[in-house]
């Protein structure tokens, strides 16, 4: 019984994964909050990205597709 118990304590086959998990679980919070963090330079840059698309859009000759 006691053998049985120094095993237990003394196996390390599940550390491994457990600590890539922590890892992981940290980077995710990391990046969630430099997200946070650089919120509003995001949104920023996808507005500038979509009013260029839409200018492009109506500044781009189409021929009779716009009257379609």
């Amino acid at each position: 019984m006691m053998n049985q118990m120094k095993s237990l304590i003394m196996e390390e086959e599940g550390q491994a994964m457990t600590e890539y998990g922590l890892i992981l679980g940290l980077v995710a919070v990391a990046v969630v909050a430099i997200l946070v963090l650089l919120r509003d330079e995001i949104i920023s840059i996808f507005q500038g990205v979509v009013s260029s698309v839409q200018g492009s859009e109506d500044s781009a000759s189409f021929g009779n597709l716009k009257d379609q």
